[in-house]
């Protein structure tokens, strides 16, 4: 039975980087009839917050990446980790160390000076014939994984292939603290042990923790799992992704407008490739998913791709659906949104032409607030030459059938009575009624508004000058 797992830890978001981890694990348990764990790693107490919490839960949530097992909480789990380090203690693959820290950095700073790598020099670490020093009186001691000092720890990385470490370059890793709360990486090995992870998909931030984590394992006579280590993804300039490039949590794409399926979609792409295809569905995904197609280069994050894709998901989203997104967002500008012109039939016909859900709010808005259009499109636009024809325009909308075919009649009517091109009167009626120069058609946005709000913004605009 496959079983990975996402472990973030609550110190933060949920970012783009760690989404991207979540879908990978998520999707290879789906395409192997796993399970999927998620997993809290808590226990840097002074970073972590209910709110960092409850934001992971709402990305996970957000992006559809549902659980089979969990949320386990490191925090609830100290029993355990102690249990487990007495038993190390007592089977002596762990040992009491009473160095203090300015005995250690001393030694690190002699290390250094004799050009070596600064470690632990293993004082307190038994060996067969070793006199240990007397334990300090009121001095708590950490506890040590007693690392083999021989042979090399090695893995076949399901992205990176063998990745060999020589034991001699890995000093001995306190594995509970001097106040007896057991350290990251050892929590990490009971809990992958406890719930039989068997393939760990992770970033290769970690690939330093592993050779220790492995051997850690093996002193528990535990099998390690199968490692995966995903290579960073950098942004747009092919810098260290940072906030400025989207290193965001991944609620603020839901706020910037995206769609889930979109930001999945992406994601998958990010490293990952079925040959040229670029768009499809997470059950798609999951079926084409494996760790052999994972390149072990770095990722490079595109907007512009994203938009595009978002884009396409846009207009493949039913628009009822669209509306029940779009209607909140509005709200939440102190856009009252009346029954006419239909929500829904504004969608129908911006859906096309924009990238995200704000830009589709920001079209829609215009069409329900008291508008006032910039007064240097104004003067650009309403001019003695266009004035009278879109008198002229007013008169007649007064009569016209209300629908798009009649009104464009009226439009190249006008137009062509006052001996101008389309765009002399089109380019007007763009901006008094909506503010903007770039519209979909202008006889289908005109036909969008009620008769009465149309009439009420052309007189308004006549009577300003």
């Amino acid at each position: 039975m496959i079983r990975t797992r996402f472990a973030p830890s609550p110190t933060g978001f949920l970012h783009i980087g760690g989404a991207r981890t979540a879908l990978f694990s998520w999707a290879y348990a789906r395409r192997h009839g796993g399970s999927f764990i998620l997993r809290i790693e808590d226990t840097d107490v002074a970073r972590s917050t209910p709110e960092a919490v409850q934001a992971i839960l709402d990305g996970m949530n957000w992006l559809g990446l549902n659980w089979d097992e969990g949320p386990f909480y490191q925090m609830q789990r100290m029993d355990r980790y102690k249990e487990v380090i007495q038993q190390m203690l007592a089977s002596g693959s762990a040992y009491h160390c009473y160095t203090s820290a300015e005995e250690l950095e001393q030694m690190r700073e002699e290390q250094r000076a004799r050009g070596l790598k600064p470690r632990y020099d293993g004082r307190w670490r038994p060996e067969p014939g070793k006199t240990l020093p007397t334990p300090p009186a009121g001095v708590k001691p950490v506890v040590r994984f007693r690392n083999p000092q021989d042979g090399v720890v090695a893995w076949d990385d399901q992205v990176k292939g063998r990745i060999e470490i020589a034991n001699a370059e890995l000093d001995d890793l306190i594995i509970a603290r001097a106040d007896g709360t057991p350290t990251y990486n050892f929590c990490v090995v009971v809990d992958d042990w406890d719930m039989g992870i068997t393939q760990v998909i992770r970033g290769d931030d970690h690939v330093n923790n592993t050779p220790r984590q492995i051997n850690i394992l093996k002193a528990l006579g535990a099998t390690p799992p199968q490692y995966a280590h995903l290579s960073m993804i950098l942004g747009d300039d092919g810098q260290k992704l940072s906030k400025r490039h989207g290193a965001v949590s991944v609620m603020q794409y839901d706020e910037d407008g995206y769609l889930p399926e979109a930001v999945l979609n992406y994601l998958a792409r990010l490293g990952w490739s079925h040959g040229d295809d670029e768009i499809f569905s997470m059950a798609q995904f999951c079926e084409w998913f494996g760790l052999d197609h994972i390149t072990p280069s770095a990722a490079q994050f595109n907007t512009e791709k994203l938009n595009w894709l978002n884009a396409h998901y846009l207009r493949q989203t039913d628009n009822a659906r669209l509306e029940a997104l779009l209607r909140p967002r509005l709200e939440a500008r102190g856009v009252s949104v009346s029954e006419q012109p239909a929500l829904s039939s504004i969608i129908a016909l911006y859906k096309e032409r924009v990238a995200t859900l704000n830009e589709l709010a920001d079209a829609a808005e215009v069409f329900y607030i008291d508008l006032h259009p910039a007064a240097e499109l104004r003067a650009q636009h309403l001019t003695a030459e266009t004035l009278p024809a879109i008198a002229d325009f007013l008169a007649g909308v007064r009569e016209v059938a209300w629908e798009a075919p009649a009104i464009g009649a009226l439009i190249k009517a006008t137009v062509g009575t006052h001996g101008l091109k389309m765009p002399k009167l089109a380019m007007p009626l763009r901006v008094l009624l909506t503010g903007q120069t770039q519209t979909p058609s202008v006889d289908a946005v005109v036909a969008l508004f009620p008769r009465e709000a149309v009439i009420a913004r052309l007189e308004k605009a006549l009577a300003a000058g």
